[in-house]
């Protein structure tokens, strides 16, 4: 609800917010991303809370490096993912790792698969990208916030530039590339991409 960050909680206040999760939604919930991609070396311990709760899937890595996230040197493939190994396949863990589509712009990798990346870069930028997980046989990992598709809901607070930047920039394009892509590429959920796995 309050969208906060990993490394601004506890295991074990994590630990009672997965677990009022899964009462409140009756144990529906399977997969994780943390909010602005939190995860990282000082909260991989997040990972052994979500398969102590019987979690499938987790879709908190960026395989890039960005101002406030990224793990640039992880796979860019789905993996199975531990505390111990963030960035390659861990062979003792059954949580599968979802990382974001990345890209390159300009020469620098960087986050292609949603968010403010979708507002920011042209849509040639992100279609190419999804174009070239396809052809490597990899799921584009893509997400979208429910508030980027009804802008003229998003209520307009004071923030400091760069949040505010983030935040608000572009935002009336989000639905119409969003729109665009949908047309051009098939989309599935986690759950349906893990049940075509079985």
């Amino acid at each position: 609800m309050h969208h906060k960050k990993l490394d601004t909680s506890t295991r074990e206040e994590f630990n009672e917010e997965v677990k009022g999760f899964a009462k409140i939604t009756n144990k529906r919930s399977r997969g994780f991303r943390a909010p602005t991609f939190s995860l990282n070396q000082n909260t991989r311990w997040a990972l052994d809370v979500l398969a102590e709760n019987n979690y499938l899937y987790d879709s908190s890595v960026v395989p890039a490096k960005t101002r406030l996230y990224g793990i640039p040197e992880a796979d860019t493939k789905p993996y199975n993912i531990s505390a111990k190994n963030l960035t390659q396949n861990s062979h003792d863990s059954n949580l599968l790792e979802f990382p974001l589509m990345v890209g390159r712009f300009f020469g620098k990798k960087i986050p292609v698969g949603g968010g403010f990346y979708l507002r920011l870069l042209p849509l040639g930028t992100i279609e190419n990208t999804i174009k070239k997980y396809e052809r490597e046989g990899k799921p584009a990992t893509f997400y979208i916030h429910s508030w980027e598709l009804t802008p003229e809901y998003m209520p307009k607070i004071t923030l400091p530039f760069n949040d505010r930047f983030i935040t608000y920039h572009n935002l009336h394009k989000a639905m119409p590339k969003m729109d665009s892509l949908l047309k051009k590429f098939k989309f599935t959920s986690f759950a349906r991409y893990l049940n075509r796995m079985d």
